[in-house]
């Protein structure tokens, strides 16, 4: 039983460090801008497909490909600020809303284009024989995973406590008049905000890949996962999404071992609809 349980905590915390980095992706935008960014889905699945890409086309090693894919996402994250979001004649922020939600429509579009519509494989980080921890098994991919998450929630951290432009993304959330008064760039900020998304969403779709199947549509689910762990936690509360993600995914894997893993998806979407009707500002929302 206690051997169980360590599985089941194992395999949750893996899923949960995806869906934290996913649900910080979406906090990021929301302290920037004040709305919710759809396209942070498609930016996990891009990661995947730009690390597919990187290793099995270009015939990059594992390290420079990683680099290669997170960054590509963070670039085309900031396309999408730039010339999708930017140029909008209404700041009304439900039209931004579904402007995220019409390009996120045309990025799937694009990868289907680009990538196909069969499933692809990427190989793990490291090894693919399972570690065994007293008595459970976990692989070195979902090693990476919790290592990886706990490096960029560290940098996450040290940039906008010790960064001149973290501290200025910090004022621009807190105080955007106050902040443009004092010359701080609102574009300058939405743009690094969605670049900070996409490398965010983008390492989630790297390090999970390897571990599930990858596809252009691969990053819904996962990406609708992480929106309803940052709502867990308590939308646009950097601590909050950390806690929402690992919570979900504990909850998740327990459903999964203990009832059925029929309701392995549905746990999220329960979790999501109590959280809303029973407290909408999250656990450790404002």
């Amino acid at each position: 039983m206690a051997q169980d349980l360590l599985q089941f905590t194992l395999g949750g915390l893996t899923n949960g460090a995806i869906y934290a980095l996913i649900a910080l992706g979406f906090s990021v935008v929301h302290n920037s801008m004040g709305i919710v960014n759809f396209t942070q889905v498609d930016f996990v699945t891009l990661g995947g497909m730009l690390m597919f890409s990187a290793l099995l086309t270009l015939g990059l090693p594992m390290v420079p490909g990683l680099l290669l894919a997170v960054a590509g996402v963070a670039l085309v994250a900031m396309v999408v600020e730039r010339f999708g979001l930017r140029p909008a004649r209404s700041h009304n922020e439900l039209v931004l809303v579904f402007l995220t939600i019409g390009i996120s429509i045309i990025l799937r579009g694009g990868m289907k284009l680009i990538w196909g519509t069969n499933r692809m494989a990427v190989p793990p980080l490291s090894g693919e024989k399972p570690l065994t921890v007293l008595g459970a098994s976990i692989l070195p991919q979902a090693l990476w995973i919790l290592l990886l998450t706990l490096v960029a929630v560290f940098l996450l951290h040290w940039f906008f406590h010790h960064t001149h432009m973290g501290l200025a993304m910090r004022a621009a959330a807190s105080n955007p008049t106050a902040a443009a008064v004092v010359g701080i760039a609102p574009g300058r900020i939405r743009l690094l905000s969605f670049a900070i998304a996409g490398a965010l969403g983008g390492l989630a779709g790297v390090l999970i890949t390897p571990i599930t199947t990858l596809n252009y549509d691969v990053g819904v689910m996962l990406g609708l996962k992480g929106f309803a762990a940052a709502i867990l936690g308590g939308f646009g509360s950097f601590p909050g999404a950390i806690l929402g993600g690992i919570g979900l995914g504990l909850l998740e894997s327990l459903a999964a071992g203990y009832i059925s893993s029929a309701y392995k998806d549905v746990v999220a979407f329960v979790v999501l609809l109590l959280v809303l009707f029973v407290s909408p500002k999250g656990l450790l929302g404002k």
